[in-house]
């Protein structure tokens, strides 16, 4: 049997329009205060006392380190981070948040939470554990899946 599914049903490409239309509503909330909905996800994701190495960070973000360190340059030049060597390990880095840094973080966090009240108040709890509920399981179902 033809599967029927058109391109623009499939549970992957509804995730990704969906993520894609969230990304895009926080760039343009954010986008005049200097930072980006991923630069805010990286900072709301760096503690503020003990730091956080780039290896937690990139992991936060479903990155490799390498790929993390344009943006960690462009903050740190930016001024909202600064770099130590992780004193329990000198191989890896800590990521600190300046004065600068703790106020973005609050600004995106402040977005963040009312973007979500927003969203609690037109969807029913049933429907959030649904959905919450069905994408652990997408999740799962995708880390496990292995092609024939």
């Amino acid at each position: 049997m033809r599967n029927t599914t058109k391109h623009r049903e499939t549970i992957d490409y509804l995730i990704k329009i969906v993520w894609q239309s969230m990304a895009n509503r926080y760039n343009q909330l954010v986008i005049d205060h200097g930072i980006t909905q991923s630069i805010g996800y990286l900072l709301m994701n760096i503690d503020e006392t003990e730091g956080t190495t780039v290896s937690q960070a990139a992991q936060l973000l479903g990155l490799k380190s390498t790929s993390l360190s344009r943006t960690l340059n462009h903050l740190e030049n930016a001024g909202l981070i600064y770099r130590e060597s992780n004193v329990g390990d000198k191989r890896s880095v800590k990521i600190y948040l300046t004065e600068s840094g703790i106020e973005k973080k609050q600004l995106a966090r402040n977005v963040a939470k009312q973007f979500n009240n927003y969203l609690d108040e037109h969807i029913s709890e049933k429907d959030k554990e649904y959905l919450s509920s069905l994408l652990k399981k997408i999740n799962k179902l995708t880390l496990a899946y292995e092609p024939e």
